[in-house]
């Protein structure tokens, strides 16, 4: 047995259940070995697309991503997704064939470059080392919520391993979902004194507010139950939109996506508690929604997220589910923020489409509030979202609904364009028995077109939806009033519709809400291919959420 087919067996030993990729020379075997050890194989036509299809899988399987990669120009295609993955702490590991040789066309310091975006780099160094490294690959992505980037030298890959060959300690495949949200019994024994305080400030507050994100996505029994004796209203940041889905107390999304009415009682609260969630730029609109009378709390595996963007009065370190349940275990029930008043006017004004708006469509082009919300209408409720980043991500991010924290998937820490179909892919192929909806914009929706096939070939019935202005909108509207030139960030029309059908699609193009009629009769029949939605959508003005994203630039 070869190195390489050593380092297939063992990853697939410890969970490793499917893997994307672009197969060349470099990662043909290992690629191989996985496939034979029973990995699903996911080919990408773009390794960008590869890595980023690994992250979703991951955020929505709550299982290790994994991508396999050529050497040199296969890791340097994969750096924007790996960075994005990095940045997002996704559990991840990336396989990439090394040409160790300085000769060789294909050599870079593939271990910097992987440093650099806050990957781990490891490499298997002798044929020795190819099941202890790649367990190790497994456990530091499983156990520090890491992406990681084993490199395989492609000397060593062909090298014969000792016989026989020892097998890798398996970590339990269900314990990464735990683990990667921060699961029961991570993070060590609970601080009482921390606890204590948290239950101490709760019982003062009489206007709490929780704020849910990433690491809270596994805790939403914990939390509900706590909240109801604490008396708070429940918010989450983007990426865990949908975690409170259905309970009257939700304000949904804090930040930049914030209704008017979250925007107000968030800023209202004394106590605002952060559960898995560091309080960013994005999910305080630069802190103006947390007033400065206000406590905050800070509940989070990782103690850095207590020095991290918004001030902490105090941090709870431990896992989001255990500290939430030992807190209520203290608390005596109190009415705090929760009154007749707030219920009616969560269920009256607590969504975007009960937010009054004039309808700007005309000329050719559709208001692209009213054309999300008339997909919202027609879309099945079990679909899983992906959105692009871009002047137009906040409609479909504030505007179509999702069932649970499971049915929205937001790459959005690197702030790349370009990254919303593979993501849908991703989270589609972790997630078959929803409806996966990409949402894109033009640009991104051109950056990512090779993934086109790839959603074709496996036969996922997907809504990609485009909303075309035919520009980069942020850099239009942010440069626009300014007076600059914006011939470099304008385009002409394009067939989106016609590229579409040529890579397999069925597509239907929309300028007025009647034409959403195309989307109805999909809806209604077998669904046997994908479908596009090229929406021609109004710009003549920008977002209001990328004025405030601009601030941190």
């Amino acid at each position: 047995m070869i190195v390489a087919e050593a380092v297939g067996r063992a990853l697939a030993a410890c969970g490793v259940d499917t893997v994307f990729g672009v197969v060349g020379s470099g990662n043909f075997h290992v690629t191989n070995a996985l496939v034979a050890a029973g990995v699903r194989f996911v080919a990408a036509r773009h390794e960008g697309g590869a890595a980023t299809m690994a992250d979703a899988y991951a955020r929505m399987s709550g299982r290790v991503g994994v991508v396999s990669v050529h050497q040199g120009p296969g890791l340097t295609n994969a750096l924007t997704g790996l960075t994005e993955a990095a940045k997002s702490r996704t559990p991840l590991i990336l396989l990439a064939g090394e040409a160790t040789e300085a000769r060789s066309n294909f050599h870079i310091d593939q271990p910097t470059l992987a440093a650099a975006v806050g990957a781990v780099p490891l490499r298997v160094a002798t044929p020795e080392e190819a099941v202890p490294r790649a367990v190790e690959a497994y456990r530091t992505a499983v156990e520090e919520r890491r992406a990681v980037l084993l490199n395989l030298p492609l000397d060593v890959q062909a090298d014969s391993c000792p016989d026989p060959l020892p097998e890798p300690p398996a970590t339990a495949p269900e314990s990464v979902a735990g683990r990667q949200a921060g699961g029961p019994g991570a993070g060590g024994a609970l601080s009482d004194y921390e606890v204590g305080e948290l239950a101490w400030w709760l019982a003062e507050a009489d206007r709490p507010v929780f704020i849910a994100g990433r690491g809270a996505r596994h805790a939403r029994r914990e939390l509900e139950d706590l909240a109801e004796r604490a008396g708070a209203l429940l918010a989450t940041s983007a990426v865990a939109k949908g975690l409170f889905r259905g309970s009257p107390w939700d304000l949904d999304v804090s930040g930049g996506f914030a209704t008017p009415l979250a925007a107000e009682l968030i800023r209202g609260a004394d106590l605002v508690v952060a559960w898995g969630c560091s309080l960013n730029m994005w999910t305080t609109r630069h802190v103006t929604l947390i007033s400065p009378k206000a406590r905050v709390v800070k509940v989070d595996l990782d103690a850095t997220a207590f020095t991290a963007h918004a001030r902490a009065d105090l941090g709870v370190t431990g896992d989001v589910a255990a500290v939430a349940e030992s807190v209520a275990g203290q608390l005596t029930p109190r009415r705090g923020y929760r009154s007749d008043d707030i219920a009616a006017r969560i269920r009256a004004e607590g969504r975007w489409r009960d937010v009054p708006y004039e309808d700007e469509s005309g000329g050719g082009r559709i208001d692209p509030r009213t054309l999300t919300i008339g997909l919202d209408d027609l879309l099945p409720r079990e679909r899983v979202v992906a959105v692009d980043s871009g002047n137009f991500m906040g409609y479909p991010s504030m505007f179509l609904d999702v069932p649970d924290e499971g049915g929205f998937c937001f790459t959005q820490a690197f702030q790349s364009v370009g990254l919303g179909l593979a993501t849908a892919i991703g989270a589609a192929v972790a997630q078959p028995d929803r409806l996966p909806v990409a949402a894109l914009g033009d640009g991104g929706a051109l950056m990512g077109l090779a993934e086109l096939e790839t959603v074709v070939r496996l036969g996922l019935p997907m809504v990609v939806v485009v909303y075309d202005d035919e520009a980069y909108g942020a850099e239009v509207h942010h440069f626009g009033p300014h007076g600059h030139p914006l011939d470099t960030v304008r385009f002409p029309p394009a067939d989106l519709a016609a590229i579409a059908r040529g890579h397999g699609f069925d597509a239907v193009t929309v300028t007025e809400p009647s034409h959403l009629a195309g989307v109805a009769g999909w809806l209604d029949g077998p669904r046997d291919r994908p479908l596009m939605v090229h929406a021609k959508v109004t710009g003549e003005r920008g977002s209001w959420w990328l004025e405030e994203a601009f601030k941190g630039h």
